[in-house]
């Protein structure tokens, strides 16, 4: 029977055809249901589902009611909501404040599936549906939005999403240790307001002192929607505690009420990071979508495997550091080859591993054997601006388990997609990692992210000097001449991140123009929730020095910047043209190799290969006079031709 109920019930029929007439959890998302491991709901489910729970899910509910939180009848413990993969304003609207056209993570790319701000509309919804049930919010949204936030959409200082969903506890992180710990204690009818002791939670009281932990008070909520200087200061010392070995818990006053985020969950050890990557997960969509063309977000990851969690890497403007943390932990490479080998025997698989990775491929084990006593440096970061000494630049592990990989039957190629830090990785003294990964593990492209080339902007960024990408790239490049290999690479770039001026945007464009790239993506800068790049951008600090830094924050600078790094499209050629007068670089606009746009012609005359001047047409020669017998009939046809009516007689 069990064979038969793969997908966990998603309806009243379904838990029925299971003979429940009743069940534990209802699990909502904004997501499409999509039961792989590299989806939240689908982990979160199948961690309560081997606790002996009963789990249903509830994927992209019509929120206007709370009928459709009604439909499978009330759950006996209490209802978990997150907004999917993705924070829920992110997938609906692009960096300009456009709306998107298609979601990758609902059926047949269909936008507009869930609401803006979805864990909070779904919160509110639940709490009408269930008014005494206990209610959980989590997942990325959650996470990133635990403080009192910057909302780059509403260009203002938002709560805690907590106050905002009404909801009775907040997990952050990787939420599979609090999950559970929860839920224990739901079932041993523990009150819902009694759950303020546990690691990667938040919660909001009245009384303070139910801190378990001990704790620092940060500006509150209103300090820090009205002072720029309260906000970068939270933000640093949010970032500061985040580590689950010597982090504190941190209060923050929201009017009469008082936020506790509590201490960060441990990493699951290897054991525990197996068992959850091991569950019964279909690694497949709910076949209800199949006749709205599937879930295009699976096509990613069905055939890829994730080996790690955790990334030192700390990149300003991303969220990992401050979702799954800076300390890495990874799977065992039995665990790891189970999983390969199941994927060879599903129908559809091609020989084809499409990556082994996670959110940095190339990280397998902490950065330096310390952190495991002391947690993460609090103000040092380990590979930028240049790699800390202590750091443990070793890819031995990783290697070894890409060449076991390689030789598992049905294997045709194993790939590494995931990004790689290639600083981290010039690090190892041995190159076999490096040269295996060129010879065997790259299909055609290698993704890397050097972001910018101007160092002042990099350091912003939290990346490495332009001078490591250059030495990498050599590297690169003498890889494939050995193994005789056409690969390419695909750079990742950013315009307009805070510190970047318009005259940085030029020079980068003027470095790819001398390196013969012309990017067809680039990344415009997006402020999402909780980066210490977005906090740049909103108050023009930086919360680590809390010294001034420039942003460029009207549509028309971020326009000009990003159309500088596209400078060969005709569309941005105006742009163009007008960012490079605006930085005083009228010495790029000609003909010269080192030249990105032509001039602009006068008003009615074209430009470019149009503009060039055509020869003139020269007059036909004069045709040659005739001689001898010729020469007669020319005169008299001559003759003939000056008579009235010309060469043939007319009737008058």
């Amino acid at each position: 029977m069990a064979e038969r109920f793969e997908f966990l019930p998603v309806s009243k029929a379904d838990m029925e055809e299971r003979g429940w007439w009743w069940y534990d959890f209802l699990l909502v998302t904004g997501d499409a249901y999509v039961d792989h491991p590299s989806f939240g709901t689908a982990v979160i489910g199948r961690v309560l589902e081997a606790e002996g729970y009963r789990v249903a899910v509830l994927a992209q509910p019509d929120w206007h009611s709370a009928d459709a939180f009604r439909a499978m009848g009330r759950p006996r413990l209490g209802v978990m909501i997150g907004s999917g993969n993705l924070d829920s304003m992110v997938a609906h609207y692009t960096a300009a404040k456009k709306r998107r056209s298609e979601d990758f993570y609902s059926p047949g790319k269909k936008a507009g599936l869930r609401p803006d701000h979805a864990v909070i509309v779904y919160a509110n919804r639940a709490r009408e549906a269930f008014p005494d049930l206990p209610i959980v919010i989590g997942g990325l949204e959650a996470s990133l939005r635990r403080f009192a936030h910057y909302d780059y959409w509403d260009d203002k200082v938002r709560r805690s999403a907590l106050a905002d969903a009404g909801a009775d506890i907040l997990v952050y992180g990787m939420g599979e240790y609090a999950t559970r710990e929860i839920a224990r204690r739901l079932k041993k009818k523990e009150p819902a307001d009694s759950l303020t002791d546990i690691r990667g939670t938040a919660v909001l009281v009245s009384n303070p002192s139910v801190c378990a932990f001990d704790s620092l008070t940060l500006p509150s909520f209103e300090a820090v929607s009205s002072s720029m200087t309260d906000y970068a200061d939270a933000t640093r010392v949010e970032y500061e505690e985040h580590d689950p070995v010597r982090g504190k818990a941190l209060i923050q006053p929201h009017g009469n009420r008082y936020l506790i985020v509590n201490p960060p969950a441990m990493p699951l050890s290897t054991e525990e990071l197996d068992f959850v990557a091991e569950l019964p997960y279909t690694k497949q969509y709910h076949p209800m979508y199949e006749p709205m063309g599937g879930v295009p977000a699976i096509e990613e990851v069905r055939f890829s495997v994730i080996h790690n969690r955790g990334c030192f890497g700390g990149c300003n403007f991303c969220s990992l550091a401050f979702h799954q943390g800076r300390m890495v932990t990874s799977r065992s490479h039995e665990s790891v080859i189970r999983e390969v080998t199941a994927l060879t025997k599903f129908p559809d698989f091609k020989g084809y591993i499409n990556d082994v990775g996670g959110p940095s491929a190339n990280f397998r084990h902490p950065s330096c054997a310390k952190q495991l006593k002391y947690g993460m440096c609090a103000q040092k970061r380990c590979l930028a601006p240049t790699p800390c000494p202590n750091i443990d630049a070793d890819h031995a592990d990783y290697l070894a388990l890409l060449r076991k990989l390689r030789n598992i039957p049905g294997v045709k190629k194993v790939f590494v997609r995931s990004g790689i830090r290639y600083d981290y990785m010039l690090e190892d003294k041995n190159q076999e990692f490096f040269a295996e990964l060129v010879k065997y593990h790259i299909s055609g492209q290698l993704k890397v992210a050097p972001e910018h080339c101007i160092d002042s902007v990099l350091d912003y960024m939290g990346k490495p000097h332009i001078g490591v990408y250059e030495k990498f790239m050599d590297q690169y490049r003498r890889l494939n001449d050995r193994y005789s290999k056409e690969q390419y690479i695909v750079p990742y770039l950013m315009s307009s991140h805070p510190g970047s001026t318009l005259q940085d945007a030029v020079a980068l464009a003027e470095y790819l123009n001398s390196k013969g790239r012309q990017p067809e993506q680039v990344q415009d800068f997006y402020p999402t929730p909780g980066t210490i790049s977005t906090c740049m951008y909103y108050t023009g600090l930086d919360p680590i020095t809390m010294k001034p830094v420039y942003v460029a924050k009207s549509y028309h600078e971020k326009a000009m910047q990003r159309a500088l790094l596209q400078w060969k499209r005709p569309d941005k050629r105006k742009l163009v043209l007008e960012a490079l007068k605006e930085a005083g670089r009228e010495d790029l606009i000609g003909y010269g190799p080192k030249c990105l746009v032509r001039p602009e012609a006068p008003a009615g005359k074209p430009t470019g290969r149009r503009a060039e001047k055509k020869p003139e047409k020269k007059a036909p020669p004069e045709p040659k006079k005739p001689s001898g017998k010729k020469a007669g009939w020319a005169k008299a046809k001559a003759k003939k031709n000056a008579r009235p009516g010309g060469g043939r007689k007319t009737k008058g």
